[in-house]
């Protein structure tokens, strides 16, 4: 079965343009040999990446779309892995979907949607009638504090034996 593919490779931002024009070329030749068909290319071009990979800060962005029975994904992404100009791959199989208009003009107009009604103010709240406020009560005043009592230990004079 046909299927939509999508591959963003980062080649190595020290390379010298004719041998990114070759890494390019062989990874196109690599597909169409295996029999992918409708192959895009789109050299996205140096860019800074979101965090180091190995010692390099940026890299040459390079996004490949074609169409392939499944068959050439292992082997490509195992050509990459391998290679020492490519920083970081990845593969994504595109959903198909049989029912999505091929064309824009096809596409439907979207059926307007009718606003929700705004939602009623709330009415304001009446004002409690004012009561008068209940006096706190006074609190009770301590009893003055009276001198420690003396326990019995303490009343009791030492006996001196002799």
């Amino acid at each position: 079965m046909i299927r939509n593919y999508e591959m963003m490779y980062v080649l190595r931002p020290d390379l010298s343009d004719d041998r990114l024009n070759e890494s390019i070329n062989k990874y196109r030749s690599f597909l169409t040999e295996r029999g992918a068909t409708e192959l895009d290319i789109q050299v996205r071009g140096r860019r800074r990446l979101a965090y180091e990979i190995g010692r390099f800060q940026e890299g040459v962005y390079v996004q490949m779309n074609y169409q392939a029975d499944g068959q050439q994904v292992a082997p490509l992404e195992r050509a990459m892995r391998l290679s020492e100009e490519v920083i970081r791959y990845l593969t994504i199989r595109l959903a198909d979907d049989k029912s999505a208009p091929s064309t824009p003009a096809a596409v439907a107009e979207p059926e307007p949607v009718a606003e929700p009604e705004p939602a009623p103010e709330p009415e304001p709240a009446p004002e409690p009638e004012s009561a008068p406020e209940p006096e706190p009560e006074p609190d009770p005043k301590p009893e003055p504090a009276s001198e420690p009592e003396a326990t019995a230990s303490e009343v009791a004079a030492p006996s001196e034996e002799e």
